[in-house]
C-alpha cells in the first residue's frame, strides 16, 4: 500500500474568530497567516522587556489545537513522527516533527498528554492538513483525531515549568536543551537561549481573556523578536518545501535518533551518519543605519548583485540587539562572510555548524 503524503503544511489564513484580546487598548491586529491576534499593543519594545522579565503573556489563539484520544494514541504517534513518545507520562511535553517520505519537514507538533488525551498545538492554518493526514493513517488502531481549534486557545507565557494538577494543561518548550537520544548541530554550551523559559497554555477559548488576567499582554512582534534572538526555528517561517531538520538544528529537541522506523527516518539517519546538511541556519545582526529592514524571504548574496546564496527567513527589531534576523544559507559560505540583502548588510553568527 502506498503511504499517502501529508497535505501541504504551508500556513493559510486562520478561520478562527478574531481574538477577544483585540479589544484591549492599543491592540493592532497581525496580518497574513498571523491574523486574528495582536501584532502589538502599541509599544512592542516595552512588550519584549516585559516578556523577558516574566511579567507578560502572549495571545497565540490563532494556533491550531488538535486532540488524539484512544488507548493506542501514543504508540501510534510514536510510529509516525520523529520523537520518542511511548509511555509518555501525563503533563510531560515533547516536540515532534512530521516528515515527508524524503525527510522534509511538514509539521511541527507541540505535544503534551494529560493521561487520556494527547493535545497538539500547531502553526496557524495548518491544523486541517494535519488532521486530514492523521485520519488517513488510522487504519484499525484505537484512536480518534479532532480539530478543536474552535473551542480551545493557546496563551504563550515566559514560564519553563510543566503545569501542575488543577492548572490548565501546558506545553513547555524544550529549546535549546537536547531531548533524548539526539544530536546538536549548533552550540551546546553557551547557547544564547540557555536560560530561555517558554510554554503554551491550552485553555477554553471562552476563557482566553481570563487566562491572561491582569498581566500586560505582549504581541506577536515581541514574541518573535525573542524567538529569533534564541535561534529558535519555526515552521512556515524558517522552513520551505525542502527543509530537513539538521539544517535548523531541530534534531536537538524534536528528533530521537534510535527510536525505530518512521516516515522520513532514512534521511535523518543518512545525513546524520554519512553526510552534512546542504544548508545551515544563521543568526544575523542587520545593518540598522537605515529606517527599513529586509523582508522575510529576501535573498542574500556575498556582494550586491551577485547570485543568491540563501534567504532571510525571520526578521525583527530587538530591544537590545536592534535589527536581527534568521536566515538559511548554503553550508559552504564562509563563517566570517558579511552577507547582503539588497543594500542592507548583515554579520552572521553560525547556528548550525558547517
Amino acid at each position: 500500500m502506498t503511504e499517502p503524503d501529508t497535505p501541504t503544511s504551508t500556513p493559510t489564513t486562520p478561520t478562527t474568530p478574531p481574538s477577544a484580546l483585540l479589544a484591549r487598548p492599543g491592540a493592532v491586529e497581525a496580518d497574513g497567516a498571523e491574523r486574528g491576534v495582536a501584532a502589538h499593543y502599541g509599544d512592542p519594545l516595552r512588550e519584549q522587556k516585559l516578556l523577558e522579565e516574566g511579567l507578560a503573556a502572549v495571545d497565540l489563539s490563532n494556533r491550531g489545537v488538535v486532540t488524539v484520544t484512544g488507548p493506542d494514541r501514543l504508540s501510534w504517534l510514536h510510529s509516525m513522527t520523529t520523537q520518542h513518545l511511548l509511555e509518555l507520562p501525563p503533563r510531560t511535553s515533547r516536540e515532534s516533527l512530521v516528515l515527508s517520505p524524503k525527510g522534509h519537514v511538514e509539521h511541527a507538533l507541540h505535544l503534551v498528554d494529560d493521561g487520556t488525551t494527547t493535545w497538539i498545538t500547531v502553526e496557524p492554518g495548518t491544523a486541517e492538513a494535519l488532521v486530514t493526514w492523521l485520519r488517513s493513517m488510522q487504519f484499525m488502531l484505537r484512536v480518534e483525531v479532532a480539530d478543536v481549534t474552535g473551542e480551545w486557545a493557546v496563551v504563550g507565557e515566559p514560564i519553563g515549568a510543566e503545569s501542575a494538577d488543577g492548572e490548565p494543561l501546558a506545553w513547555v518548550d524544550p529549546w535549546p536543551r537536547l531531548v533524548g537520544d539526539t544530536a546538536a548541530y549548533g552550540p551546546v554550551e553557551d547557547h544564547p537561549a540557555a536560560d530561555r523559559a517558554w510554554r503554551e497554555l491550552i485553555v477554553p477559548r471562552a476563557e482566553l481573556d481570563s487566562a491572561i488576567g491582569d498581566r500586560p499582554p505582549a504581541g506577536l512582534w515581541a514574541a518573535e523578536a525573542l524567538r529569533i534572538a534564541a535561534w529558535r526555528p519555526r515552521l512556515g517561517h524558517d522552513t520551505d518545501h525542502r527543509t530537513i531538520a539538521h539544517e535548523l538544528d531541530w534534531l536537538r529537541t524534536a528528533v530521537h535518533l534510535h527510536k525505530g522506523c518512521y516516515r522520513g527516518q532514512e534521511t535523518i539517519a543518512r545525513v546524520h551518519n554519512l553526510g552534512r546538511p546542504p544548508r545551515r541556519l544563521v543568526f544575523l545582526h542587520l545593518d540598522g543605519s537605515g529606517h527599513t529592514l529586509p523582508e522575510a524571504s529576501a535573498e542574500l548574496t556575498l556582494a550586491p548583485g551577485e547570485r543568491a546564496i540563501g534567504r532571510i527567513t525571520s526578521v525583527a527589531r530587538h530591544h537590545v540587539d536592534g535589527p536581527i534576523a534568521l536566515a538559511v544559507i548554503k553550508r559552504n559560505v564562509p563563517i566570517d562572510a558579511v552577507l547582503h540583502a539588497g543594500t542592507i548588510s548583515a554579520a552572521q553568527t553560525v547556528v548550525v555548524a558547517p
